[in-house]
């Protein structure tokens, strides 16, 4: 009877060990799963926030017209949808020049060659971007002394090219005339911008602002004016101070535009003062032009223009040819480009450029383009030159008769004969004018592209404009999928909950 009793009582001895040694590893195994579950799901919640990643949302297209007083060059533009502070990073992609006279001397044949550039443009826009993509179309001088000299007729050409542009799949913003001083600041943007002086990629491909970079003042010369701006001393004031804020910094900007003193309108008021001071119209000397070289315009061409029809000679006989013979005499040549220009009225004057226009003291580099490049293209002294060489070419240049030009230098005709009185007038404008000396002469580079693209005042207006197209949020990229990564959190997340609560049940009856 006693053996028996002690065979039950061993046996439920037995009985309770292995029932406390099954809740310890049932216990052991749900702590491990309730911190195997935690990890996994703090794992996971790390990597698809940490590890995130951002695609671009692709690229914006903008088009430009720029509307000279020549012609018509039309600019295709791109940039990130994802803007870098608040201004597109642009660059140019296409460009196309329209053959013809620009839009104020517009003809059938103009229009014609306009519409095969846009065509252009279509094809080289994604078509699902047509209409996302902006078209502005700024006129330059030409348009600016058409709209003084008929502004019922310049309103015309507007209008007929506003419902032809709106015709196109893009998105029509404007076609307005630009002012002068709107032109130069574009240009001093696209300077600078393709300089690197506003932006620059860092090691880690990210765009920064470049420490300590310093900006570059722009000289442009077109067909009908010329603007020069720079960035002027913070305490400059004046019309002609503009303060400009671009990727998050603000600078303080000298421009000036100088209408009727373009290359083409000035060339119109040599010959205008020749013929004025000429006794004889049908034989008149003219020292620019190379020797050998004659040339017949009718008066209108000189005197048509809002440049010069307070010119005219008295008496003036419209019908009768004007005839031109070159002397390829440099001296006369320097002496005839100053008589257009008003220094005069900067006597006595401090910081005065022409015409009575203040400027502040020019300081830093240049950088001269379009018809300033160009000369200096024709004179072999494109790039950074010294004074003293810019003078001895220009001087041989002018010494040359029609003859020796003409087998020398690889350019039209038409282009060929006016190089001379082209050299004098920029060094007239650069030296006389906006104050460049021997000592700074060198900080001038002429240049016509930077980085394979064109130095335009279209792209420092693109860049503007792109201000006010809004960016475009980036496009979020996980690791892992929404779907699986809500599947899993809930998967461990009910691991967690159903673990912690079976712990909480064990310590209970534990306990009690």
């Amino acid at each position: 009877m006693v053996k028996r009793e002690s065979h039950s009582s061993d046996h439920l001895t037995g009985g309770s060990s292995r029932k406390i040694m099954t809740t310890k590893v049932a216990t052991a195994l749900a702590a491990f799963f309730l911190l195997a579950s935690l990890a996994v799901i703090i794992a996971i919640s790390t990597v698809q926030t940490q590890r995130k990643a951002y695609l671009s949302p692709g690229l914006k297209y903008g088009i430009v017209l720029d509307a000279g007083s020549s012609r018509t060059t039309v600019y295709l533009y791109q940039w990130p949808a994802e803007k870098e502070n608040n201004t597109g990073v642009v660059s140019q992609t296409q460009k196309c020049l329209v053959k013809g006279p620009g839009i104020s001397e517009m003809d059938k044949d103009s229009m014609t060659n306009l519409k095969k550039c846009m065509d252009e443009m279509i094809k080289a826009v994604p078509q699902n971007q047509h209409s996302s993509t902006p078209i502005f179309l700024g006129a330059t001088a030409g348009m600016r002394l058409l709209d003084l000299k008929n502004e019922t007729e310049s309103n015309a050409i507007l209008l007929q090219i506003q419902v032809y542009l709106r015709s196109l799949p893009f998105d029509f913003h404007n076609a307005s005339i630009i002012s002068g001083q709107e032109e130069g600041l574009y240009g001093w943007i696209t300077v600078n911008y393709l300089m690197g002086n506003f932006l620059e990629k860092n090691i880690w491909n990210a765009w920064v602002h470049p420490h300590g970079a310093k900006t570059v003042g722009s000289l442009d010369l077109g067909g009908a004016s010329t603007q020069i701006a720079f960035t002027a001393p913070d305490d400059a004031m004046g019309k002609d101070i503009i303060r400009v804020s671009l990727y998050g910094y603000d600078y303080n900007v000298y421009t000036h535009s100088f209408l009727c003193y373009g290359k083409n309108e000035a060339e119109k008021r040599v010959l205008a003062w020749l013929v004025q001071k000429s006794s004889n119209r049908t034989h008149i000397k003219h020292p620019c032009y190379p020797a050998g070289y004659n040339i017949s315009k009718p008066p209108s061409v000189i005197f048509d223009s809002e440049c010069t029809k307070n010119d005219k000679p008295t008496p003036y006989y419209p019908q009768t040819n004007i005839t031109f013979f070159g002397q390829s005499d440099p001296a006369g040549c320097k002496n005839l480009v100053k008589r257009i220009f008003d220094f005069d009225s900067c006597q006595g004057k401090e910081n005065c450029s022409f015409e009575g226009v203040y400027q502040p003291p020019v300081t830093g580099d240049f950088m001269a383009y379009a018809g300033f490049y160009y000369t200096a293209l024709a004179l072999d002294v494109k790039g950074s030159n010294s004074l003293a060489k810019f003078n001895a070419t220009m001087w041989s240049f002018c010494s040359k008769d029609w003859t020796l030009l003409k087998r020398k230098h690889n350019i039209t005709e038409k282009h060929l004969k006016s190089y001379c009185y082209s050299a004098n007038y920029v060094h007239t404008i650069l030296a006389d004018g906006y104050k460049f000396n021997a000592g700074n002469w060198e900080n001038l580079s002429f240049q016509k592209e930077v980085n394979q693209t064109s130095i335009a005042w279209s792209l420092g207006y693109m860049l503007a404009q792109s201000n006010m197209i809004p960016a475009e949020a980036k496009l979020l990229k996980l690791p892992i999928p929404n779907s699986v990564f809500a599947g899993l959190l809930f998967i461990f997340s009910a691991l967690t909950i159903i673990t912690l609560m079976f712990l909480i049940i064990t310590l209970v009856r534990f306990c009690y």
